[in-house]
């Protein structure tokens, strides 16, 4: 599995999102490819701009953190047409270049912030998470919706 913290890495994933073109379709599911790189940012809005998010219940959590969480960080990758959660899922289009640089940008910035500004920090749904299960969960979630578009 590639490392989101890795800077060769992490400029192999820019290079396939600059792959894509607005009239990129994806290989199976609904969404648009500017719906695909708004929902890859909202994995990283939820570390970097928590505030636009609402946090799970502690029921919520307890249920994700017990059953979701070993698949999401686990090293095994996602079948085609998982279940998206409701706050990933994308309903309206966006603009592209934007959403792309978004994208982008978000990568870049856990690259250069490193493995140890992630190891044992907080996930929005599934309680303190060390770097190798922030890696597998953003790098499992890119490479989902990268290989989706064909890129």
């Amino acid at each position: 599995m590639e490392n989101v913290f890795d800077a060769k890495d992490a400029q192999n994933y820019i290079n396939r999102i600059n792959n894509l073109v607005e009239e990129t379709h994806g290989l199976w599911g609904r969404m648009t490819v500017d719906q695909m790189l708004a929902h890859c940012c909202v994995s990283y809005e939820m570390v970097y701009e928590p505030e636009k998010h609402k946090k799970p219940g502690a029921i919520a959590k307890f249920i994700l953190k017990t059953f979701v969480k070993p698949k999401v960080v686990g090293e095994k990758a996602y079948p085609h047409d998982s279940p998206t959660a409701p706050q990933f899922l994308i309903k309206e289009r966006r603009n592209f270049e934007e959403e792309k640089k978004r994208l982008i940008g978000y990568i870049q910035k856990t690259q250069q912030l490193g493995a140890s500004a992630f190891d044992g920090k907080e996930s929005f749904s599934f309680g303190k998470l060390n770097s190798q299960e922030w890696n597998n969960m953003l790098a499992k979630h890119l490479n989902h919706h990268l290989s989706q578009f064909g890129v």
